[in-house]
């Protein structure tokens, strides 16, 4: 489940009212040879999950259900949204009443057309927490939410809020303002779904009917999944190659070698060993530029010692304080990410450098000490503490480093715990099973701080119900998300993310290390390499010379 420059689009109460009318295996063989056709072959992951957008929060897939599904909005460069499939979304003053106006004329890849039932029973899906999709807080602002979160809801269950007026008409009552409503529209979360769908979804999983620029061909597990351009798409991505081929990798160092042995045409995915020299390897097209991607490690509150509590607050604040965020970022990262200041990115506008209590985030070794000593005082400290992480992706010596200053600062045994792939490591954080701290963080998928802040750390997104994997809660902070839900103008749901974020930066649920720019490589053949407004490639814009 990366460049996201967002102006009025955070929060837009009254300006939104009219905004919009009118993100295994290492064998270099594939099955579509990419020498034979522009079908570009590009690093990914094994996904975590089947196939269905409400149920994708990670890259593996989210890279893939980028390309085969459109929403009602997509957002461009600079974070700007345009209708899609959408041709109007209208709201109330308040931004309790949203009225959503379809284009007629699209189509599944089966045939199939796009109407309002298609969008409302993927949400109604989606939302119900019977069908366990990890996606369900995006509908928690929607009528009838609470109550599909109950243990004994019926399956069939649906949100009372939304109501299909006609085939290209949608009517939406939420329970509380949310004028992110339109700006969330275009995630993962709000993509419709074909009646095949709810037929046979375990079959819908591993084999997508979709409406997006591309059109699934295969999946074969942990070797690749291949797309080609869909000739029936009408959206705003039009791709400029014939399709994808998602090479999957275990090491992104094998991909590397790949890329640089002319078997893979792109990557976004550069190892540690080759960040002192991709951008100096003549054989090879660089990128590397500002993105919106957040790298952070999560303590659950339920492990011994670190509760939502005096003594876990204190303890998060001293391993905080204990880590050199700038040295690391100089000798691991080499100019590709930033220390951390707040929770967001520098591309999102509540943004801050100034929030108060953020000296949790500067290297303090004599302060880090003196709160650990204060913690142990409450209870204290045995044990070793261990920050888990996937070892085909790029973590391990950020971890290590980080455990290293753990470790010598406070005087206690941490160490660094690999777990072999992202499908092992994601479903031991999704299922709540972590028995340690674990790398963590966040590409956006909608631009604005709601995205990183309510999805990640309200009590609406807790339980398996969204990205807040380490179940925090705390009233206050979920009563300020409210307030910058409901504020009237961007400027004033700033105050209140930054209001929220001060309460993060007492209760550090998540630590925040870096904010990582978009690196990327390329072949010399491949041309037109972009990235979007979170600094994620714009797959449909490669093309690759013959």
């Amino acid at each position: 489940m990366n460049t996201r420059h967002v102006t009025s689009l955070v929060a837009a109460g009254a300006a939104i009212v009219m905004l919009l009318s009118g993100c295994g295996s290492t064998g270099t063989s594939n099955s579509s040879n990419a020498s034979d056709s522009n079908i570009i072959s590009v690093y990914g992951s094994e996904p975590a999950h089947p196939l269905f957008p409400g149920n994708t929060t990670e890259a593996g897939g989210g890279k893939v259900v980028d390309q085969l599904f459109a929403g009602l909005v997509t957002y461009d460069a600079k974070g700007g949204i345009h209708n899609e499939v959408a041709d109007s979304i209208t709201s109330s003053d308040n931004a309790t009443h949203y009225v959503i106006k379809l284009k007629s004329g699209w189509k599944f890849t089966d045939g199939t057309p796009v109407t309002a039932h298609s969008f409302v029973n993927a949400w109604n899906y989606t939302a119900n927490s019977a069908n366990k999709q990890a996606s369900a807080s995006f509908f928690s602002t929607i009528e009838g939410y609470d109550a599909l979160q109950k243990p004994d809801v019926d399956p069939k269950a649906t949100l009372s809020g939304l109501t299909v007026v006609d085939d290209n008409t949608i009517d939406v009552k939420l329970s509380q303002p949310d004028s992110a409503f339109p700006v969330k529209a275009g995630s993962h979360a709000y993509m419709p779904l074909p009646e095949s769908a709810f037929k046979d979804p375990k079959k819908f999983g591993q084999h997508p009917v979709s409406n997006g620029p591309y059109k699934f061909v295969s999946w074969q597990h942990n070797h690749s999944i291949e797309m080609v351009k869909n000739p029936d798409y009408k959206g705003n991505r039009v791709a400029k190659n014939d399709g994808l081929n998602f090479k999957i990798y275990t090491s992104p160092d094998s991909a590397y070698a790949d890329l640089r042995g002319g078997n893979l045409d792109f990557t976004n995915m550069i190892p540690d060993t080759a960040l002192t020299s991709f951008q100096s390897d003549k054989s090879l097209k660089a990128y590397n530029e500002p993105g919106g991607n957040t790298l952070t490690f999560t303590i659950p509150e339920w492990l011994e010692h670190f509760g939502q509590n005096e003594e876990g607050n204190l303890r998060r604040q001293a391993i905080s304080m204990s880590i050199d965020r700038k040295t690391v970022a100089e000798k691991i990262f080499h100019g590709t990410a930033t220390p951390a200041v707040d929770f967001l990115a520098a591309p999102i506008s509540a943004y801050s450098k100034e929030l108060k209590g953020n000296e949790v985030l500067k290297y303090n070794p004599s302060k880090a000490k003196e709160l650990w000593a204060k913690a142990n005082a409450i209870s204290p400290w045995s044990g070793e503490f261990g920050i888990a992480y996937n070892a085909d992706g790029t973590a391990k010596n950020w971890v290590e480093a980080i455990c290293n200053y753990i470790k010598n600062t406070l005087d206690i045994d941490a160490k660094s715990i690999p777990m072999s792939t992202s499908d092992e490591f994601l479903s031991n954080v999704d299922s709540g099973k972590m028995t340690s701290a674990y790398r963590s963080g966040w590409g956006p998928d909608y631009p604005s701080a709601d995205n990183y802040l309510v999805q990640l750390y309200d009590s609406s997104s807790a339980d398996g119900k969204g990205g807040n994997s380490g179940n925090y809660k705390n009233p206050e902070f979920d009563a300020m998300m409210d307030k910058a839900l409901s504020a009237p103008s961007t400027e004033e749901a700033d105050k209140y993310y930054q209001q929220g974020e001060e309460i993060l930066l007492q209760d550090l649920p998540a630590i925040p290390l870096w904010n990582q720019n978009a690196t990327a490589a390329s072949t010399s053949a491949i041309s037109g390499v972009a990235f979007d407004y979170g600094g994620g490639p714009v797959f449909t814009a490669l093309t690759k010379k013959q």
